[in-house]
């Protein structure tokens, strides 16, 4: 399955229909239009993902044993752009694209494998990563409304996401709430995230507009939004794939649904995965219909369809349709964010603070992974690497600091132990 994702995606991308990178959409009509070579844009392409590859994509998956698309979707926007459009490029653009899919999965595996071979096998410790973005997500909601909408309606809505929590915890609804004999679990942290979503939402809503912007863009860009309605099949099977490995959790769109999924924590990382769609709505609608590039994944809406879904087939079906109806509605879309710019300006809100909660979670997950690999220097190793970072002008962006470093830690480790100056405990 990874392989026709990895072929189809970099196909797209070698036809400049889809691509993942939000910042490479608005440079390929550069080239479709003659005013970039096919050479600048694929060094452009290769600049802007094979660096988030390596120090995001990848460490993140094996923390979490699962594969963040963009580990896959990145690789193969790289691979695309590289080659030149044409029969016999295309084609090799698709089987390299392939062979990437399979490449980067049991790499994966082959990776792990390895560490377990150490003599600090520091897997376990590692898995400690997540731990921290699985309860933290939920505050997302509530510091994209302090950021949009004041300080006192973030704290107000936080307070009350924190109390629904709290309350679901006390109940114990595996006693109190049970259908035909089956207790119902409600899970603290997707109830507070509803709740602060509820909020963010409502705050949102209120605001209205008679502006013209989006759907005087649609009206614009008439061309290219028939354009990426042409290619509404290739998108399709592109989201159906994907919604099917996302169930059979091959694979998961960002690092909080990963970590959630990764923890056995299905419903929640479903509901992480919508709400991480719904951010990227107004980016994704808008860059589409200026430049008549989608995404591959639409507008990731696929991934929480394809958790949800009782089996990989019904997910690939419901994901392909999920694609067509965002495509058939674009320019509607615009309109309705038009309408209300309130929801339109809370993606980029909604995106910035799922951005500063991984930071924060994942280093400190990152932290706690290092110091149970080896205990006091993990702790000094994962600051020492987060302030050189920082000092360097961050190479390596901030998400990733924790997972890298808890490698680096890892790596040290087994060195110390073959020096004879650590000695690993049972």
């Amino acid at each position: 399955m990874l392989v026709s994702i990895g072929m189809i995606t970099a196909v797209m991308a070698n036809l400049g229909i889809a691509v993942f990178n939000d910042g490479l959409r608005p440079i390929i009509p550069e080239n479709m239009e003659g005013r970039m070579s096919r050479r600048e844009l694929g060094m452009t392409a290769f600049a802007m993902s094979f660096g988030l590859v390596i120090g995001f994509g990848i460490p993140i998956s094996i923390s979490g044993s699962i594969l963040l698309i963009h580990s896959i979707l990145l690789g193969t926007d790289i691979i695309g752009l590289a080659f030149r459009r044409g029969k016999l490029t295309t084609v090799m653009a698709g089987i390299l694209g392939g062979l990437y899919g399979a490449g980067i999965y049991f790499g994966l595996q082959a990776v792990v494998k390895a560490f377990q071979m150490l003599p600090l096998n520091f897997i376990d410790g590692f898995n400690k990563i997540g731990e921290p973005v699985v309860v933290s997500f939920m505050a997302f909601p509530a510091i994209a409304i302090a950021l949009q909408f004041t300080i006192k309606k973030g704290i107000l809505a936080f307070a009350v996401a924190a109390l629904a929590r709290q309350l679901v915890v006390y109940s114990n609804t595996a006693k109190l709430i049970k259908i035909n004999g089956t207790a119902v679990v409600l899970s603290p942290e997707g109830i507070a995230l509803i709740v602060g979503m509820a909020f963010l939402i409502g705050f949102a809503m209120k605001e209205k507009s008679d502006d013209q912007n989006l759907s005087a863009l649609a009206s614009m860009f008439t061309d290219r939004v028939a354009r990426i309605k042409k290619y509404f099949w290739v998108i399709m099977i592109s989201g159906g794939l994907v919604a099917a490995a996302t169930n059979l959790l091959l694979i998961a769109g960002d690092p909080i649904s990963l970590n959630l999924l990764s923890s056995g924590k299905i419903t929640e990382g479903g509901i992480a995965a919508l709400a991480k769609a719904i951010g990227f709505v107004p980016l994704i609608a808008s860059t589409a219909i200026a430049t008549g590039v989608f995404g591959p994944v639409g507008f990731t809406f696929v991934f929480g369809v394809g958790i949800f879904s009782p089996n990989p087939w019904l997910a690939a079906i419901f994901g392909a349709l999920v694609i067509f109806l965002k495509i058939q509605t674009l320019s509607k879309l615009a309109k309705f964010l038009d309408r209300y710019p309130g929801i339109r300006a809370s993606g980029e809100n909604i995106r910035t603070a799922m951005t500063r909660v991984l930071e924060i979670a994942l280093l400190i997950g990152g932290a706690n992974a290092a110091n149970a690999i080896v205990p006091g220097f993990g702790f000094f190793g994962i600051a020492g690497f987060y302030l050189l970072n920082e000092a360097a002008g961050r190479p390596i962006v901030r998400m990733a600091v924790g997972p890298v470093g808890a490698i680096a830690v890892g790596i040290i480790g087994n060195i110390l132990v073959l020096l004879g100056l650590f000695t690993p405990t049972k």
